[in-house]
């Protein structure tokens, strides 16, 4: 092999020779990680949910949207971007954590994070349910220091304990707070809708540092407008996006554990982050994808896109550095 091959990304396989639903469902049809070494964007699932409170199954979020990632394909238009051609993206299959122990599956996603930041990797991580966002967080603050915060969700997930429990999906971003871990002057909550136990939640979360960007105001101001103003409140920090999918409408994404009325539309989440590509983005997450509950991989289908475009964004962020440094 040459060198100049060595240097060229391995991308999918060719679905004009091979039929999308023939072979493995890795993340886009992509190599897996053992088979390229190293990878620029590492997809990894966590097949994690015992931080519920509502539905369970979101334990197998990561391999319906790598099912429903069949049909992706490698050329972006609404980016103008080969995502796979411009850097190398990976398969890194699953981290195993514990599901009788949070605390114990908490501390392995951590380390199953270092390891694959370690390698210089950015991480697309594919969950689960959404208590493993502080592990991650925990693992992208050792890299890169205290974080911006771009929180996608129907809730706020500031709440302090369930049952007495720290670590669950709807404690994670308090702990990171808490734990010095999120630049507090860059963090937003976006698609936040329905119910609350009391006023003091939101009185709590400004508290915090977070901003507060309702599905409602999407739906007023309009995409374009909403990721000018989180552009602005983001500047040039390292950023992290945590998106759960039941920021979208149950009519957008049914296979959620806590559905909540009111929800964004998959393309208005789609043309947010499309919005967002300037910034910079070191590493992602989709969570709380619960196939049990899905039609016709609606869910798994609006979450392999969103995936695909946090790829892109750092795909071209990596490409654009790596021709800066020549």
């Amino acid at each position: 092999m040459s060198s100049s091959d060595q240097n060229t990304p391995r991308g999918p396989i060719d679905s004009s020779r091979i039929p999308r639903y023939a072979g493995p469902a890795t993340f886009a049809r992509l190599p897996r990680l053992d088979e390229v070494g190293t990878a620029d964007i590492a997809v990894v699932g966590v097949p994690f949910d015992s931080g519920v409170s509502y539905r369970p199954g979101a334990r197998f979020g990561g391999n319906a949207i790598r099912e429903a990632s069949r049909l992706l394909r490698p050329y972006n238009p609404a980016q103008d971007a080969s995502p796979f051609a411009l850097a190398q993206v990976a398969d890194a299959g699953d981290i195993a954590a514990n599901p009788f122990n949070i605390n114990e599956a908490v501390e392995t996603v951590e380390a199953a994070a270092d390891e694959l930041l370690g390698t210089g990797a950015r991480m697309m991580t594919l969950g689960g349910d959404h208590t493993i966002a502080l592990p991650l967080l925990r693992s992208v603050a050792k890299k890169h220091g205290p974080v911006a915060l771009l929180h996608f969700d129907a809730h706020l997930d500031t709440w302090d304990t369930y049952f007495g429990a720290e670590y669950t999906h709807g404690t994670p971003f308090r702990r990171a707070v808490e734990e010095g871990i999120l630049d507090t002057e860059a963090l937003s909550h976006v698609g936040t809708r329905g119910p609350l136990y009391g006023k003091q939640d939101l009185t709590d979360d400004e508290k915090m540092g977070f901003g507060i960007v309702t599905s409602a105001d999407i739906y007023r101001r309009g995409a374009d407008e909403v990721a000018d103003q989180l552009r602005q409140r983001i500047g040039n920090r390292p950023l992290y996006i945590s998106i759960d999918i039941d920021c979208l409408d149950p009519a957008h994404a049914p296979g959620t554990g806590t559905p909540e009325a009111g929800g964004m539309t998959s393309r208005e989440l789609l043309e947010i982050l499309r919005g967002l590509s300037s910034c910079n983005l070191v590493s992602a997450d989709v969570v709380e994808v619960a196939p049990a509950y899905d039609h016709a991989e609606i869910t798994a289908v609006a979450a392999s896109h969103t995936a695909y475009e946090l790829t892109t964004i750092m795909s071209r962020q990596i490409a654009e550095s790596r021709a800066a440094a020549q």
